[in-house]
């Protein structure tokens, strides 16, 4: 009797050289659908957002949306792709429930871009991931299986289909093989979804929110023996946080290698990744061109960009993040983690929104990536939607810094200010939040813990100063954390010293 001994991921990269590609589709964030004039806001009641166009009725003709187009160009352009200067529409033919035409508009053989790029810092290093397209399609419907355990169709008990999402602007971005990243592959897809957001996010044409959906990764991986031919792919859909993307990877890397161990064969197919347990599991057989009998949309006229157009629109591209990035943490004085943290909170923005309030760097760090970022957690929300305004942060830690409030109370007054009752300020008076700065009413406070404590007392005059946290305590209980507590032990320290 034998037993198959699972290979350790070390043992992985050191036979096998994996194959990654990613295709990342982004939901645009424009007012209404690619084909139609339905709204697109999330979470709206199932099928009230649609019409004859998104429907597939009989009849119906689509109009291409010009905003989504013009957004789908600033991508491409931010990710260094060619503009084609003539392209068009097809028909994608598969007969799925979320499907209410039975096809989608994509494009197939002729993309709106092209052959780009895209550098990701990966240990220090740049890894530079060639694009091999970004192109323009219409979003599917949602299925809602009910009754089962895991979300999905096995094991439900009945399936509905929301249609509100069918026909939001939705862009491909599929990148070219990336081979020769070894140990690293996982790592790398990660990054690389990372800085997609990024750049994306600061085109302001998507919210890119994965838990919500707007942007979504399919991860293709592949294992071959070192200068052998590519191995055969698997892709693993929907993964829908920047961490799954890393463990997707390492995941079909172990059980690739498993199989090929046995002398088993990998099968192309679309897998389903599993946030509890981190595996793949089977989904379909993936389908090729030729069963997607793709065909040109005979409803569309081609698209023509002008190129005096595209020009105007790449004159006017943001800065890149990461050029960014490194430009702020140079002016913050931040080190390569501390910078990264920020990055990785979605904070950026913030933080420079603060500071152009008034706030230093330093105090408008602490606060969202302090209580401000536990804060959304606790409530499940993006650190952007929690409620606070980079102006009202500055004014916090003004307060602070002015020496009117504690951290402490600063924490009661943010209360405050996550309730509505108005501005720091006000808060603070409001509810009377002011530390107490009358040396007499802390001199009285003083004498009175002194008095409570003749033990604790008789241990700082012995020069055990270590024990006036307990009169400091006492003092921040009786002023009901209204006094300064730096200023109180120095208080304690000088009585004492001199009793």
């Amino acid at each position: 009797m034998s037993t198959t001994v699972s290979p350790t991921y070390d043992d992985v990269v050191a036979r096998y050289e994996p194959v990654l590609g990613l295709e990342v589709h982004v939901e645009l964030g424009t007012n209404t659908k690619m084909f139609c004039g339905c709204p697109t806001g999330f979470g709206a009641v199932p099928n009230t957002q649609v019409c004859p166009v998104c429907l597939g009725l009989p009849g119906s003709l689509p109009v291409a949306n010009r905003a989504a187009i013009e957004a789908t160009i600033r991508i491409g352009l931010a990710l260094n792709c060619s503009i084609a200067t003539w392209c068009r529409f097809a028909r994608k033919n598969y007969f799925y429930p979320d499907m209410p035409k039975n096809f989608q508009i994509s494009q197939y053989d002729e993309p709106l871009c092209s052959e780009g790029w895209l550098d990701v810092e990966v240990d220090g290093e740049l890894v530079r991931v060639g694009i091999e397209r970004v192109h323009l399609e219409e979003d599917t419907g949602k299925s809602l299986h009910l009754g089962g355990a895991t979300g999905r169709i096995h094991g439900a008990r009945e399936s509905l289909v929301d249609y509100n999402r069918a026909g939001i602007p939705l862009v491909e971005i599929v990148t070219k093989p990336v081979p020769g990243t070894g140990a690293k592959a996982p790592t790398v897809a990660k990054a690389y979804v990372a800085e997609l957001r990024d750049v994306v996010r600061s085109l302001g044409v998507s919210d890119v929110r994965m838990e919500q959906g707007s942007l979504r990764c399919d991860v293709n991986t592949s294992l071959n023996l070192p200068g052998r031919p590519w191995g055969t792919r698997t892709e693993t859909k929907n993964v829908n946080s920047l961490r799954s993307v890393e463990r997707a990877v390492r995941s079909e890397m172990l059980r690739q290698s498993l199989v090929l161990d046995a002398g088993g064969r990998i099968t192309q197919e679309t897998r389903h990744f599993h946030e509890d347990t981190g595996e793949t599991t089977s989904g379909r057989s993936k389908e090729t061109a030729t069963d997607y009998r793709y065909l040109p949309e005979p409803d569309l006229v081609p698209l023509a960009p002008d190129p005096a157009w595209v020009e105007r629109l790449r004159v006017a591209l943001p800065e890149a993040p990461r050029l960014r990035h490194q430009r702020i943490r140079a002016e913050w004085g931040l080190t390569e983690l501390e910078m990264q943290a920020v990055v990785n909170a979605g904070a950026v923005e913030l933080i420079e929104a603060t500071v152009a309030a008034g706030a230093t760097a330093d105090g408008a760090r602490k606060w969202w990536l302090g209580e401000l970022s536990r804060r959304a957690n606790e409530s499940g929300v993006e650190l952007g939607s929690l409620g606070v305004r980079p102006v009202q942060v500055a004014e916090l830690q003004r307060l602070v810094d002015e020496g009117k409030i504690n951290d402490k109370l600063a924490r009661v007054v943010l209360d405050g200010v996550l309730a509505g009752e108005g501005s720091p300020a006000e808060i603070m008076v409001a509810r009377g939040l002011e530390v107490v700065s009358d040396t007499g009413a802390l001199a009285a406070a003083v004498d009175a813990a002194v008095a409570a404590n003749p033990a604790v007392a008789e241990k700082i005059r012995d020069g055990k100063v270590a024990a006036a946290g307990v009169l400091v305590g006492a003092v921040m209980k009786a002023t009901r954390g209204q006094a300064d507590a730096k200023t109180v032990r120095d208080m304690i320290l000088s009585r004492l010293s001199a009793g």
